[in-house]
């Protein structure tokens, strides 16, 4: 009995060191082996930097640009260190001298400049936003000149369809070679990324192994994906469901003020679009306020123009036509009659097209309530939802209106989206606006160099894009995120450009 005893008490002890010893390893494992799944609102099919307009690659931090944005909208050097022009048109750009690629790959100066060839080849809207004339690469110096002086060109660097790649590979839509703290392991188009840890980041080691970046345009699935811990961090939560997730101390919470203005666009091609009366008789149909306290939840301001009311080039609150009668004035004016409950024109009732999408849940509500307001006045709205806004709108020439969303100042300048939503061949230029007057005021502002004058320019044409109502601005959303209080180091940004980082992290256990 006694030797059994000590064979038990022996026993124990090595099971209880086996214990211990399988838990230290897997908290080894643990510590080593971090991952974290991100949810996004807005399904990507490719992942070439230089042609998704979701940005997904520098998102995902893949890929990276030369020049940054920071969380107080001020520009710094990125996989640029530095940069000068004596002349605004001639610019020398320093690359970082331990910059590679995930193949391992130097990123040189020849190198970034065939990305950044590359890019202007192949997007017309980058080709149009740079304006480079020509570039040359010497060691880890890159010169560019612009076709004109442009004193605001490193801002145009911060854009993710500038970021950088190794072109000499091919896969770019499905693997693109970048320089960011994560690289591609496969890529579900529409679903889900799978990343892995690139180990020699030349900006430190990054502290996950692992990430998954993935999709899902329903709001209420991506709040369910976070309560039941599928989901570490989800962007966007349904406004509606904010109130109830707060309330689990496990989930944290975070809104910043965006960038971003939902707006309702006009086809100027269309030539009843094109009578300003008829436009701002549909923007006294928006409720503006009701809009962003009721159905934004109180997550929105009403929006005064394109910009957030704190910019120096912000456009003044203009006194526009509001409400029903105040509509009803302005169909009038534009020739519409009202004949047995209907808005009639040359024996034509009004009848629009309106598109919206749904990875913006609070947008076809808009919708929703834009059409009702508009039967009350004898309109006709047809609500048709698409799938891809962007590819839509510039691809198809048959809707008359659109809820739409666009960040108008991601890099604290007015530029962007003056030069992107109004000029001819802006890739924002949707509505097809073509006025000689703003033309004119987004040319001088292009080519000046005095911040003050810069803000007076851009203001003069955020006032003149309001007084003609080229668009509806209706509210400024607050730009959303809620996580599980294990993630470290998130941050909600205003600019959205910026997400899984080479220091988000997660509690070991």
């Amino acid at each position: 009995m006694l030797y059994i005893a000590k064979r038990f008490t022996i026993l124990i002890v090595f099971l209880l060191l086996l214990s211990a010893c399988s838990a230290f390893n897997n908290g080894s494992v643990r510590e080593n082996d971090k991952k974290l799944n991100f949810l996004f609102n807005i399904p990507s099919q490719t992942l070439d930097p230089h042609l998704d307009v979701n940005y997904t690659s520098v998102r995902a931090g893949i890929s990276e640009t030369l020049v940054r944005i920071t969380p107080d909208l001020t520009i710094e050097p990125w996989l640029a260190k530095e940069w000068k022009s004596t002349d605004g048109q001639t610019w020398v750009f320093s690359i970082r001298d331990d910059l590679t690629f995930q193949n391992g790959k130097k990123a040189d100066a020849k190198a970034v400049k065939a990305s950044l060839e590359r890019a202007i080849h192949d997007s017309k809207a980058i080709k149009n936003a740079l304006k480079v004339k020509e570039m040359k690469a010497q060691g880890q110096r890159l010169t560019i000149k612009t076709t004109d002086p442009f004193p605001e060109f490193p801002s145009e660097l911060v854009h993710p369809n500038t970021a950088i790649i190794d072109v000499s590979e091919t896969n770019f839509s499905q693997k693109p070679i970048g320089t960011g703290p994560f690289q591609v392991s496969s890529f579900e188009p529409g679903h889900r990324i799978e990343l892995e840890r690139y180990e020699n980041y030349w900006n430190g080691k990054p502290k996950l192994k692992h990430a998954t970046f993935s999709f899902n345009e329903d709001a209420n699935a991506r709040v369910l994906a976070l309560q039941s811990k599928d989901a570490d961090i989800i962007y966007r939560p349904s406004v509606e469901n904010i109130e109830h997730i707060e309330k689990d101390p496990a989930i944290v919470v975070d809104s910043v003020p965006s960038l971003r203005v939902h707006q309702l666009l006009y086809n100027m091609k269309k030539s009843n679009l094109s009578e300003v009366h008829l436009r701002q008789a549909l923007d006294a149909l928006l409720n503006r306020k009701e809009i962003a306290e009721n159905m934004m939840a109180g997550q929105a301001q009403p929006a005064e123009g394109p910009f957030l009311k704190q910019f120096p080039f912000s456009s003044k609150n203009i006194q526009k036509p509001s409400g029903l009668d105040a509509a009803k004035d302005e169909l009038k004016k534009a020739g519409y009659q009202f004949k047995d409950g209907k808005a009639v024109k040359n024996g034509k009732p009004l009848s629009l097209t309106l598109l919206t999408y749904q990875s913006r849940p609070e947008l076809p509500l808009i919708a929703q309530v834009f059409e009702s307001n508009a039967k009350q006045l004898g309109i006709s709205i047809k609500i048709q939802q698409v799938e891809n806004i962007d590819e839509y709108l510039s691809e198809n020439k048959d809707w008359d209106l659109a809820t739409y969303s666009a960040m108008t100042a991601p890099r604290g300048d007015a530029g962007y989206f003056l030069n992107t939503a109004y000029m001819p061949d802006g890739a924002l230029n949707y509505s097809g606006v073509h006025h000689q007057s703003l033309i004119k005021l987004i040319e001088e502002f292009n080519q000046t160099i005095d911040k003050d004058k810069r803000n007076h320019l851009a203001k003069k044409a955020a006032d003149f894009i309001q007084k003609e109502t080229l668009n509806s601005f209706i509210v400024t959303p607050q730009n959303i995120t809620a996580y599980r209080d294990h993630v470290l180091n998130w941050e909600t940004s205003k600019s959205e450009y910026y997400m899984l980082t080479k220091d988000l992290d997660v509690k070991t256990e």
